[in-house]
């Protein structure tokens, strides 16, 4: 077979049989395709699409192209569920979910991906942490699972390689916003790490590769559907993505953030909301409470009471980072050598969320190549919410650089006005197949 007979019929508006959709997944995992002819066919399913059956195939195809997890065999005491995001700007909500759905009882293995597009990366932001190994081999990713209750770690080359090699294709060649290759790269990871149950944050605005809210259900109900073949059982929440999430955006400082909140000290409402939400999600689509406000209590109470954050510092330490992270995260997280406010007057009525996560990969932090590598003490802190009333005394944000003055790039994703705008809903649907 030729892989260029592959492009052409979906160039041309075809449906790929599921041979060629296995030669294609063939050619990812074993490196035989060059990266050219995967970028060709990516761009020609961005531009034709494919159907539900075409998804599956590639789906099933990618989960199956290294080792599927099978966690029978370790004797949890309770139900293996994950959530992954279709990623956002300041989102670090993972740090914060993994220890509290642990804490209420679950078994989270989360297998994350890098810095997608203009957005950050769950695996980036955990390899700030000094020591930190985002890549176990599946023996130790199975120890911390079992006995801490939850391991983030990044893809390994065991795992979905496949979908490893091709999520970084499309990163760097405009191809992401794809509804089914979205589809396919979330639910072959999540089938190869052998959930019981999952659920979806579904981001949606100027931040989120999904920009309105039909094409934030259309990619809902693909996953749903799609996982449901697969015996997932998954519910997706669709939260918003019009500004930063929390108040920081880079690697070491939403780990910073994440540390404040698991420590109970600093809560940004809508961080917070998105967070509690999904934390519930999981404890009740796993069958631990029987409703969402008694999961929500659970969860908070795992914050409170401090056992989220002990359980951060367990897996921490177990996969290599330091013993008193938790405790003394400054100390550890590294720090940019610039630091400047930026100031504007008026209200903040409006973030161009994606223009704030380039400026990021322009600071350094994020990637414009495959490989590159990252600075992980750059980016923003102390951002202003939409609604805040900026002066001299209330900064638009800080930047934090090696030495690029980014200032130009963060006043142009920011818009002031005289009146403050509505509030928006941060979950907007919750979606349960």
């Amino acid at each position: 077979m030729l892989f260029t007979d592959v492009i052409r019929t979906k160039r041309d508006g075809g449906s790929l049989s599921g041979e060629q959709i296995q030669f294609f997944v063939d050619g990812l995992a074993d490196g035989s395709l060059p990266a050219e002819q995967v970028s060709s066919l990516a761009m020609a399913i961005f531009l034709n699409s494919m159907s539900f059956e075409e998804a599956g195939l590639l789906t099933s195809a990618m989960a199956s192209s290294g080792t599927v997890l099978d966690w029978s065999k370790e004797n949890l005491d309770g139900p293996v569920v994950d959530k992954h995001s279709t990623g956002g700007v300041g989102d670090k909500v993972s740090f914060l979910l993994a220890p509290i759905a642990a804490a209420c009882g679950c078994f989270v293995p989360m297998i994350s991906g890098r810095g997608l597009g203009h957005t950050g990366g769950t695996t980036d932001k955990a390899e700030s942490i000094p020591g930190y190994n985002a890549t176990p081999d599946f023996e130790l990713f199975r120890k911390v699972v079992r006995e801490v209750g939850c391991a983030i770690i990044g893809q390994t080359e065991d795992l979905a390689p496949a979908d490893r090699r091709f999520y970084a294709i499309r990163d760097v060649t405009g191809t992401v916003e794809s509804v089914p290759l979205i589809t396919a790269s979330i639910l072959a990871k999540k089938i190869a790490a052998g959930l019981d149950f999952l659920v979806m944050d579904i981001k949606l605005g100027n931040g989120a590769f999904m920009q309105s809210p039909e094409r934030a259900r259309e990619l809902a109900n693909s996953i749903i559907a799609t996982a449901a073949n697969a015996n997932l059982k998954t519910h997706a929440l669709i939260t918003d993505m019009n500004e930063v999430l929390g108040t920081t955006v880079g690697n070491a400082l939403e780990i910073r953030e994440s540390m404040q909140y698991l420590r109970n000290e600093v809560r940004e409402p809508r961080l917070d909301d998105v967070v509690m939400s999904l934390c519930a999600e999981m404890v009740f689509v796993s069958g631990i409470e029987p409703d969402r406000e008694k999961a929500r209590a659970r969860c908070e109470q795992a914050v409170s009471s401090g056992k989220a954050a002990e359980v951060f510092a367990r897996m921490t330490a177990a996969l290599g980072g330091p013993g008193d992270f938790v405790d003394n995260y400054d100390a550890h997280l590294a720090s940019a050598p610039v630091t400047r406010a930026v100031y504007a007057d008026g209200v903040l009525t409006a973030v161009n969320t994606r223009a704030v996560g380039n400026a990021i990969i322009e600071l350094g932090g994020g990637r414009k190549k495959v490989g590159e590598q990252l600075d992980f003490a750059v980016g923003f802190s102390d951002f202003a919410s939409i609604g805040s009333e900026l002066d001299k005394n209330r900064p638009l944000a800080v930047i934090h650089a090696a030495s690029e003055d980014a200032t130009a790039n963060l006043l142009n994703a920011c818009q002031t006005g005289e009146i403050a705008p509505e509030k928006r809903v941060v979950i907007s649907d919750i979606l349960t197949g």
